[in-house]
């Protein structure tokens, strides 16, 4: 697997789709997350990203929340978005994907105004955020049964 890919904003219904898609594979099927909580309201105000190869086939999605929408995963601080939904199907994993998505959700927070980056991130995932500038902060908390940490990086 080492076709080329793209990163852009999900602008329009086919590229929403596809997101949704990459996050049934990976949070529902792959780490049985229900369903009925992999979905929420967030998604439609959330700036969607999506990676996907040259041949069409989506590789990856992430998402920002910003103001209202991330008040309560940021300590209201609307200076900070919040990341989340990251995720890259199995084949990509190791091709950068999940890279280029997290820079592409920091551009778009900077995009927006916004100062700082807070994530929750499964706790398996630490090492990763932590080499693209996040830190840890406070105690692991569970989230769909899996645990994780919140994480923060200033823009």
């Amino acid at each position: 697997m080492s076709a080329p890919y793209t990163v852009r904003l999900a602008e329009d219904p086919a590229d929403r789709e596809a997101c949704f898609a990459v996050r049934k594979e990976v949070f529902v099927v792959e780490q049985g997350v229900d369903e009925t909580i992999e979905y929420d309201a967030y998604d439609a105000v959330a700036v969607h990203v999506l990676a996907i190869r040259e041949d069409g086939v989506p590789l990856g999605t992430g998402r920002l929340l910003h103001g209202e929408a991330a008040a309560a995963k940021t300590g209201a601080d609307a200076s900070v978005g919040s990341l989340g939904r990251l995720a890259v199907v199995r084949e990509a994993r190791g091709l950068g994907v999940g890279v280029a998505l997290v820079r592409a959700i920091e551009d778009a927070a900077r995009a927006r105004g916004l100062t700082a980056v807070d994530l929750h991130a499964q706790t398996h995932a630490l090492g990763f955020y932590e080499r693209l500038g996040y830190a840890a902060y406070g105690p692991e908390f569970p989230d769909a049964g899996i645990p994780h940490r919140a994480m923060r990086r200033a823009l």
